[in-house]
Formats: structure tokens, C-alpha cells, sequence
């Protein structure tokens, strides 16, 4: 493996491009390194307690009136984002799939496809469950391909 680092006059983002021939474990372990390292830190609250939790143990992000919630398997925690700030915010990972809902599709465990209304998205190790509407329903499905590549 090379390694190169390259340093460009007028860069207003820093970028970091993997090329490889072929997706493999070291290269999966690389970028889930790189992401890890710049994803934001977000604070959750519960209560008056604030939570620390790693992004990755969050299921999806949901509206509730005024407020805005994060999901894990068996809670849910108030965040002071909104859903529009959250989606320049998160990772790639984190997709839009209703007017109210932000999901993790690192989580998806199962998609019920629903030609006339909102499909089901379901997650392992949890009773919770969401709903894609037909609007983002093609992102959706994108997004879990590439997660397969």
C-alpha cells in the first residue's frame, strides 16, 4: 500500500481520497479510522444529564412536535440540532428518509417495500421501527447499495 499526502494552496475542506482496486477489510477499517476521526462530536440529553454516545449506536433521528430525538436499540435521547442541520453535520451514512426522520443505514436490518405508501425499515435487536416515504425511498435504496460495495 502507498501512501501519499498532498498539500494544495487554497483549500477551503481537507480531503481525504482512497484508491484501491478492490474494497477489502483493511481498506473498510482505513475509512471507518478516517470517520471516526472527523465526525462530529454531539452531545444527547436525557433529563438533565448529557450523554456521550458514539454516532454509530444511533438508529435514526426523529422529530416529536418542536423537538428533535436520537434513537438507540433501547432508548432515546433529545439533541439541539434540527433535522436540517443534522443532515450537513452527520456522516454519510446518516440518510434523510421522511419529512421528519434521519436514519443510520449501517443499521438497516430489513426494508418492507410498499409500492402505494411508506415502506418499513426495521432494525436488529429492537422493537423500534421506521418509515421511508415514497419521496426517499430511491436515495434510501441507492445509499444501501453502496453500503454493499
Amino acid at each position: 500500500m502507498k501512501l501519499r499526502i498532498e498539500v494544495t494552496d487554497g483549500s477551503t475542506e481537507d480531503e481525504v481520497i482512497i484508491r484501491c482496486s478492490h474494497v477489502d477489510e483493511t481498506v473498510q477499517k482505513l475509512q471507518a479510522y478516517i470517520q471516526s476521526m472527523s465526525a462530529p462530536k454531539m452531545i444527547f440529553y436525557k433529563g438533565a444529564q448529557e450523554y456521550y454516545l458514539p454516532l454509530e449506536e444511533i438508529l435514526f433521528f426523529e422529530t416529536d412536535g418542536e423537538q428533535v430525538y436520537a434513537h438507540t436499540v433501547n432508548d432515546a435521547f433529545r439533541v439541539k440540532h434540527r433535522l436540517y442541520e443534522l443532515e450537513e453535520i452527520l456522516p454519510h451514512y446518516f440518510v434523510r428518509v421522511a419529512k421528519g426522520t434521519i436514519v443510520n443505514i449501517t443499521r438497516i436490518y430489513a426494508i418492507n417495500r410498499n409500492l402505494t405508501a411508506s415502506s418499513q425499515v426495521k432494525f436488529a435487536g429492537t422493537h423500534k421501527q421506521i418509515y421511508v416515504s415514497r419521496h426517499y425511498y430511491g436515495n434510501l435504496k441507492d445509499k444501501m447499495k453502496e453500503r454493499r460495495s
